[in-house]
């Protein structure tokens, strides 16, 4: 979606541009229907005249991307006799700014493929041309950077294929492809093939086939020469960046590598970049380089694509040395040493360098053409020697290097150069990031990318959170040089005392020690609830030990905080993790169900473990460089929010995978690596597809069954056929056969009664369930309204009665929509001793029952003592003597020697007698059921029969419930019954991402299994975070036991929230897997009717979607047809103009508010109110937290203490309010100059469907209608006049259809409203107070004197306005409401408004909130 800088040109700018008056002449829809003649000279001029002249403006470029200049009016003249550089270069150009915007690029192509061949050749003849200014040149960089990355565009790949195809060997050294060669017969075979058609080819077809082959080795041969120079330019410099990151994307990507990795070995890149000045002078020059050379030495086989273990990398490396060594024996004399050497003790670097450097150059030259390696007569000693040593010295192993990384970042990683840049980040820069492109290499890859992106996306937050917490404690520096705190911070406290307590001996194997504990004292002299917070800081909670050294002298100033960070502080940062506080006798005080011990005085020390990579790397750094202790300086402890604190656990969980092997189902492993076929996981292409399945509940009649296979032929077995139904599927003939099953009588009680599903559902919800219960890859994608939740449920449901033996994990982003699922599932007929809720928002369920772990031990202890009571209740009928319910394993022998006996004999005698009157006479359990009135029907042998049976299930239910909880009274902990709870019982479990993420290696020790996962939200879920709960098991037998993935979501909505833009951009963090997998062609199944939203509402995101309908409710049901009472339309953009010559503000960095807005949103609401609308009905709703904000103080100010207006349901921000709707919604945009955020057509669409019955939307609207992403939403709303329209004479609940009328009020202005409402209450009271005085005219004395406590109530709440009336409207209105009432003009909010230790999001214009999780 389109994401444009603020500075991007309004619709109204460009129609007055130059350019938009050419679009409109020459490629508008008017010019194309008129058939205007191409002119290539205007092409020309546009070129040279505002893209090349600018240096290629974005905005000049945004403007001609707006106009669609690529669709309408380059590509579709475009041929090879009109081509030109000016035209190659527009085409690029636009594509680039279609990638920098993030919106598809390739559907001209791809409908008009035929000439892209030869702009493709053309880009790349141009790259190649020295006489090309080096500006346009890195533009067309970008241009095949873009090529090489969309790989899944059919016309695109056909051109890339040609240029990194197997022939592009023949530009090896001669000798190292000989060597290559002889590695497959298959690949000699193949060789041969290419060479004798490249015989058999004209000249111009070979000259064309020899250009393609060696143009990746001709562009790195004038790179190398480029960079030989020691005076770079800017120009230079950013072409050097867009060519690496060429060049790493072109060696990360499997289907580029296979054939590239070799050509850029036998380059000799690496090295030539890493002897250049620039490696030493930029920074990300030499990052960039430092990623090559690791993806040049990657640890997978390139040509079968699959990862090399640790021994196969060894065994590779010894080949070379063993080569190396038998060369250095026989040619070189000098070498003898070192040829005799033992390899372990010459592969290193310094012996490598030591024994070569003593050879002379010829010397050097000799050797690395017997080995194999290329050289030049212009290279130097030095870089063939750095050349020979670097291929043949032994290299760390990736996964050694990441165990040894201190998990924890310090301030090395906090305020690196490179994490900073990211916050000026521009969207056309080039940064030494990883990416999270399509595809990866392996998995190894995969983890590794996100392992690194997610570290620096949390050191980033992290960051922000110290600096906050630093600024607000107002360090300074005494005569002393001792640091002062003058300030105060909710999540920072000043260190008293700090000890290390423990250092353990390091493990075997390891050189670190195993634990380093220490002791953190604070004195806790702070508010209540700031004390509260910081004494239950949980186990494993992350805070952060600084050391704060200010490096002014002077005290803080109004104003200092814009000086930059690190002028004003020299900060040292180390982790740590909390174990708990210590009692008064020292002992940690563990957390569980007893109380905490209450302590005295303000003092808590805490025990906390520290990083023991980062303790001995410090201790070493004190030991070898002779560095003051750090852990002997702390002066500042500084704690975060726990919902944005889970990063430790999320990095060991990726840390631990990559230590694992990590074995994804075989018919995942491809799809999830983005190889292969797209279908290959979808449940039409697998071999274990189920042709008869139990439907259950899902189809309320056999007519629905029927309309939801509208293109299948359905047959069933009976003509009066009643659900639940089995189908068996005939997908060669179409057709399906139905038959019904009787669900077997459970028991004579009402509550045995199966629960059944009441939602009709659509053909294409029912396509997704047949999907969800087939084994295979689901992906739904469910537009707002559509009954996401209903289809996950009914999956669920399904899954569990067609196979009780498996285990189906829930996951979702946060715990609302977990509790959502939750509760309907309680609705159908699933057990609920077979549900289970991880994580702490079980609380929020709205049930008594409490589906935690513990909660479930309890239910399951209580249920077996009532169970037990039962079989003594049995017992006692059947006159059996003895405690038979004393346990369980007691009641089972009861079961099987009493109960089992008799009803065995009594089915004997029934079934030989076949007698109705005998089904009760005989029947041995009646005295157990005298609380059911008549029993038996006495209407048919087959009922009462069924009746018996039914009623013996429910006796032998009791016993096997009993059976499986027998386990209970054998373990005797709470723990103990929690964890078999997890891994024996539990068949549905539910948890957030954030919880896998945090428990995972607990929940492999524990042995937990599961054979579905299904993941609600899927599109909100980071990738890492998506591929963690597929892993939560260990495999079997080398094999993953998973069946089935179904993901539910909706990548037209809002993405995963990444704070970073950089990272949310370049490294394209914010793309989740079910987009990325969406983007890759994975089947999916739309949704296509929703039930949410009044149509006219729905009208406002339909666009968005390709087929979304109605469902017939919303034409049927009467809260659709009505009319909203006292508003003329059911929604309305309301325009909103500056009050007293302001708009919005900013009172903080990035921090927007609009006053008039919020005013005038509250006075809708109050207005609302008084005509009737229930508060719980109306949610208001803004784009930015600084409005949100500032709208609750405003309604906390006019409404809050008023019974007669109260509060809304919610005041939230539009994200934060993703997955949740409600009848009314007061929608408020804040921006006045730029439309921000909203730009991102994902934020819109949510915006615009959270409204059932009403939407309402005040905003600047000439400024958002000249927005050009939001054209299709706002031409609506602009349809529809811009002043808020009132009949006030109307009342709430909503009456039948309004007549045409005309409006009883236009209102003008903020003013205007504030002032209409405030009449409007007046007169309320007055006409209350009338009637209260008529009322108490009527009624007796000492009732009269009841009633004036709550006139007198009355009088203390009047409500209060922004725009005070004039003096003698309040004269004349009634005395009894109080004047002094009257406030004063409110204000926006400033810094104090932030929440206590709740940062701003300082790289974006705006904030993006996330939603809530669990942990």
């Amino acid at each position: 979606m389109a994401t444009r800088t603020a500075a991007a040109p309004t619709t109204n700018q460009m129609l007055t541009d130059i350019l938009s008056k050419l679009a409109v002449a020459n490629w508008s829809a008017n010019a194309i229907k008129e058939e205007v003649k191409f002119d290539i000279n205007i092409v020309r001029n546009i070129f040279d005249n505002e893209l090349a002249v600018t240096n290629f403006s974005t905005r000049r470029i945004m403007i001609l991307e707006f106009s669609q200049y690529l669709e309408n009016y380059l590509w579709p003249r475009y041929s090879p006799e009109l081509s030109c550089h000016a035209y190659i270069m527009s085409i690029a150009c636009m594509v680039n700014e279609k990638y920098r915007e993030n919106v598809p690029a390739w559907g001209v192509f791809k409908k008009s493929p035929a000439n892209f061949d030869h702009l493709f050749h053309s880009v790349m003849k141009t790259v190649l041309d020295d006489s090309v200014e080096l500006t346009h040149r890195t533009v067309l960089i970008t241009f095949l950077d873009h090529c090489y990355n969309s790989l899944e565009i059919d016309v695109v790949r056909q051109q890339v294929q040609k240029t990194v195809s197997l022939a592009m060997w023949q530009s090896l050294y001669p000798s190292r492809l000989q060597e290559k060669l002889k590695t497959s017969a298959k690949l000699r075979k193949v060789w041969k093939s290419i060479l004798k058609k490249d015989a058999k080819a004209d000249e111009a077809t070979q000259e064309k086939n020899t250009f393609e082959r060696t143009f990746l080795n001709s562009l790195i041969e004038k790179f190398c020469e480029m960079i030989q120079t020691d005076d770079f330019s800017k120009d230079v410099i950013k072409y050097c960046h867009q060519f690496l990151d060429l060049i790493i994307d072109l060696d990360s990507c499997l289907p580029t590598r296979r054939w590239f990795n070799s050509l850029l070995i036998d380059s000799h890149l690496v090295i030539r970049c890493s002897q250049s000045s620039l490696y030493f002078n930029d920074d990300v020059y030499h990052q960039l380089v430092e990623t090559l050379r690791m993806y040049s030495s990657f640890e997978v086989n390139d040509l079968t694509g699959e990862a090399m273990s640790q021994q196969e990398m060894v065994t590779a490396h010894y080949n070379k040395m063993c080569k190396l060594q038998r060369v250095a024996f026989s040619k070189f004399p000098a070498l003898k040493n070192f040829a005799l050497g033992t390899v372990a003790h010459v592969d290193k670097r310094d012996a490598l360098t030591k024994h070569f450097g003593a050879l002379e150059i010829t010397e050097l030259t000799r050797l690395a053409s017997e080995l194999n390696i290329r050289t030049l007569p212009s290279d130097s000693k030095e870089l063939i020697l750095e050349m020979l040593v670097a291929y043949h010295e032994k290299r760390p192993s990736q996964l050694d290097a990441i165990n040894a990384l201190p998990i924890y970042p310090t301030e090395s990683v906090l305020w690196d150069e490179n994490l900073t840049k990211t916050e000026k980040f521009v969207n056309d820069e080039c940064l030494a990031l990883p990416k999270l492109n399509l595809q990866f290499l392996t998995l190894h890859d995969y983890l590794l990318r996100n392992f690194n992106l997610f570290r620096l996306e949390s050191a980033y937050e992290i960051r922000n959170d110290i600096e906050d917490s630093v600024h607000r404690m107002k360090p300074w520096k005494a005569d002393d040089q001792a640091c002062l705190f003058n300030g105060w911070s909710r999540m920072a406290l000043p260190i008293q005392s700090f000890s290390v307590v423990e250092v353990a001996k390091p493990n075997i194997g390891d050189s670190a020690p195993s634990q380093v504990r220490a002791d953190v004292s604070i004195a806790l002299n702070v508010p209540r609830q700031t004390r509260f917070e910081w004494e239950n800081l949980r186990k494993h909670d992350i805070c952060f030990l600084l050391c704060v050294q200010p490096l002014l002298n002077t005290k803080p100033q109004p104003g200092m905080k814009r000086i930059p960070f690190q002028e004003r502080f020299n900060v040292l940062v180390r982790a740590c993790e909390v174990e708990g506080m210590l009692d008064a006798e020292g002992h940690v005080i563990e957390e569980g169900p007893d109380p905490k011990p209450e302590l005295s005085g303000h003092m808590r020390t805490f025990r906390v473990w520290l990083d023991t990579n980062q303790y001995q790397a410090d201790m070493q750094a004190v030991l070898k460089e002779n560095i003051p202790d750090p852990y002997e300086s702390f002066n500042l402890i500084v704690r975060r929010k726990p919902k944005e604190n889970n990063f430790k656990a999320v990095l060991a969980t990726i840390r631990g995978l990559m230590n694992t092997k990590c074995v994804v189902p075989e018919w995942l492993h491809d799809v999830l690596l983005g190889y292969g076929d797209p279908d290959a996981a979808h449940y039409s292409k697998l071999a274990r597809t189920i042709r008869t399945l139990d439907w259950n509940d899902t189809f309320l009649s056999y007519t629905h069954l029927v309309d939801s296979f509208p293109d299948h032929k359905v047959t069933a077995d009976s003509e009066k056929i009643q659900p639940p139904f089995k189908l068996t599927f005939d997908e060669e003939n179409k057709k399906i056969s139905v038959c019904s099953h009787i669900i077997p009588n459970r028991g004579p009680y009402t509550h045995n009664a199966p629960k059944r599903n009441a939602v009709p559902f659509t053909p294409t919800q029912v396509e997704a369930i047949k999907s969800g219960m087939q084994p295979g890859l689901t992906m739904v994608v469910g537009p707002p309204g559509t009954g996401k939740t209903d289809v996950a449920v009914q999956i669920i449901s399904n899954l569990y009665h067609n196979f009780p033996e498996q285990r189906t994990l829930i996951v979702t982003h946060s715990n609302q929509a977990l509790n959502q699922l939750f509760e309907k599932i309680m609705q159908l007929d699933i057990d609920e001793r077979h549900l289970l809720r991880l994580g702490h928002g079980e609380e929020q369920l709205e049930t008594e029952k409490d589906f935690s772990r513990y909660g479930r031990v309890n239910f399951v202890l209580a249920k077996r003592l009532q169970l037990l009571e039962e079989v003594g209740a049995l017992q006692s009928s059947l006159g059996v003597a003895g405690d038979v319910s004393y346990t369980c394993e007691t009641a089972c022998h009861f079961f099987l020697y009493q109960v089992l006996s008799r009803w065995e004999k009594y089915e004997r005698q029934i079934m030989e007698s076949k007698c109705l009157d005998e089904i009760q006479s005989l029947f041995p359990f009646q005295k157990f059921f005298s609380n059911v009135p008549q029993l038996f029907k006495q209407n048919g042998f087959d009922e009462d029969w069924e009746i018996a049976e039914g009623c013996f299930r429910y006796i032998r239910n009791i016993f096997t419930q009993l059976e499986e909880f027998r386990a209970f009274e054998l373990l005797r902990s709470g723990l103990d019954r929690s964890r078999y709870l997890l891994v024996k019982s539990a068949k549905i479990i539910a948890m957030t991402c954030t919880h896998a993420a945090l428990k995972r290696q607990d929940l492999t020790e524990l042995g937990f299994k599961y054979d579905n996962i299904l993941m609600e939200e899927a599109a909100q879920i980071l990738e890492i975070e998506t591929f963690i709960p597929l892993l939560l098991q260990n495999p079997s037998d080398g094999y993953n036991r998973l069946k089935r993935w179904i993901m539910i979501g909706d990548h037209h909505q809002l993405p995963p929230v990444v704070k970073n833009l950089a990272f949310q951009k370049f490294s394209n963090m914010e793309q989740s897997l079910f987009s990325r997998l969406v983007r890759l062609g994975v089947p999916t199944v739309q949704l296509d009717a929703q039930g949410r939203a009044r149509s006219s509402i729905c009208n406002l995101y339909r666009w968005r979607y390709a087929k979304l309908g109605d469902l017939p409710h919303i034409g049927s049901h009467t809260e659709y047809r009505c009319f909203n009472p006292g508003l003329a339309f059911d929604y309305q953009v309301v325009n909103v103009e500056d009050y007293q010559g302001v708009g919005e503000s900013e009172p903080n960095p990035y921090f927007y508010q609009n006053l008039a807005e919020a005013e005038y949103c509250v006075g809708l609401y109050m207005y609302m109110r008084l005509i009737g609308y229930p508060s719980h009905e109306i949610t208001i709703l803004t784009t930015y937290n600084g409005q949100k904000h500032l709208i609750r103080d405003v309604v906390k100010q006019r409404c809050g203490s008023n019974p007669m207006i109260g509060l809304p349901s919610k005041i939230t921000t539009v994200d934060r309010f993703q997955g949740q709707q409600n009848n009314y919604i007061i929608l408020s945009l804040v921006r006045t100059r730029h439309v921000g955020h909203l730009r991102d057509v994902r934020r819109l669409v949510v915006a615009m469907s959270r409204a059932r019955l009403g939407l309402y939307v005040f905003a600047r609207v000439s400024l958002f209608s000249n927005c050009f992403e939001l054209t299709p939403a706002f031409r609506q709303l602009t349809s529809r006049p811009t002043q808020l329209q009132l009949f006030p004479a109307e009342k709430y609940p909503p009456r039948g259809e309004r007549p045409n009328l005309q409006p009883q009020v236009v209102v003008g202005d903020m003013p205007h409203m504030h002032q209409y409402v405030y009449d409007m209450y007046l007169e309320i009271v007055q006409q209350m107070n009338k009637e209260e005085q008529l009322r108490q005219q009527r009624m007796p004395k000492p009732v009269i004197e009841a009633t004036k406590a709550v006139e007198a109530q009355q009088k203390e709440v009047p409500i209060a306005f922004e725009i005070p009336p004039p003096e003698e409207l309040v004269k004349e209105a009634d005395k009894s409401v109080d004047e002094d009432v009257q406030p004063q003009p409110k204000k926006a909010k400033v810094a104090p408004d932030i929440e206590e230790g709740e940062l701003v999001d300082q790289q974006m214009a705006e904030e993006v909130e996330a939603e809530p999780v669990a942990e």
